[in-house]
């Protein structure tokens, strides 16, 4: 029965994925489906255990935190994934041999994986509106991905994705605010962490694989639509742009938090902290 659903998801996509040219959507239609599920139900599934792991930092908070841990969390778990996924990917001699319509299947895995998440982060921008600049990244990205199901520079959709590195640490520095944790040895560690990968995995070798990119558009341009170049120029030097703005903003934060600064009293998952570092219970 499950597999009979999986090739009639596959066939409903494919007359649209043959009028658009996204040639391998079809084969990953049911994947995408199953990812997108997979972090939607994850996302409604998490308040429980929230709840009975921080009842003061989650458990006291209104609507509109709670769901900020939420989908946090739901970043995180992608992020995590798409790294151990990505590295699988970053040696094959497939992908390095065409890097414009080269793939094998574990790119193409991985690609469904974001395509699902990137439809999850799309509705949830739009449906729980809080800044245009969410929805706009959630679409882009969404749109990003599915033009490469033609398939299109899956070499560096892999290297792209593994970028996420930088997310986990991001998303650990974000829940070490909320739990109390501000200006914690444990956050400086994490700090640490989070502009050294950035600097390293997006800004350096990110700024190679930005380059190396457009050598690769500008090697097959005339076998593309207009629309794959717009987006795909685009959003290369947008990106690049974005990841130099993002990580002088995350030294600016990193230092208001630790220059000059002392370990005070704030609330954590708990409780609160004691100006020595232990913790009150509730």
């Amino acid at each position: 029965m499950i597999t009979e659903l999986r090739l009639q998801m596959r066939d409903a996509v494919r007359p649209f994925a043959l009028k658009y040219g996204f040639a391998v959507l079809p084969e990953l239609a049911d994947i995408v489906v199953i990812a997108w599920l997979f972090f939607t139900t994850l996302q409604f599934s998490l308040s429980p255990i929230c709840r009975a792991l921080f009842p003061v930092s989650y458990g006291k908070a209104d609507k509109r935190t709670r769901r900020n841990w939420d989908v946090h969390l739901v970043s995180l778990v992608h992020a995590v994934v798409a790294v151990v996924l990505a590295s699988r990917c970053l040696q094959a001699k497939s992908l390095d041999d065409d890097r414009a319509f080269g793939t094998n299947p574990d790119a193409n895995f991985l690609l469904a994986i974001a395509v699902g998440y990137f439809i999850w982060d799309a509705l949830e921008s739009i449906l729980h509106f809080s800044e245009v600049g969410f929805v706009v990244h959630g679409v882009a990205c969404l749109t990003i991905f599915t033009l490469a199901t033609r398939p299109f520079v899956h070499y560096y959709v892999v290297r792209f994705l593994f970028w996420e590195v930088s997310t986990i640490f991001l998303n650990l520095n974000w829940f070490l605010d909320k739990t109390g944790k501000t200006g914690s040895r444990l956050q400086l560690v994490n700090g640490i962490a989070l502009l050294g990968s950035f600097f390293c995995v997006r800004l350096v070798w990110g700024g190679k694989m930005s380059y190396d990119f457009f050598v690769t558009l500008n090697g097959v341009y005339t076998e593309l639509p207009l629309v794959y170049i717009m987006v795909y120029g685009t959003s290369n030097l947008m990106l690049q742009g974005l990841n130099w703005f993002w990580f002088t903003k995350m030294i600016a934060a990193l230092r208001k938090r630790f220059v000059g600064k002392s370990i005070k009293d704030k609330p954590n998952g708990r409780g609160t902290l004691n100006s020595d570092g232990s913790s009150k219970t509730d």
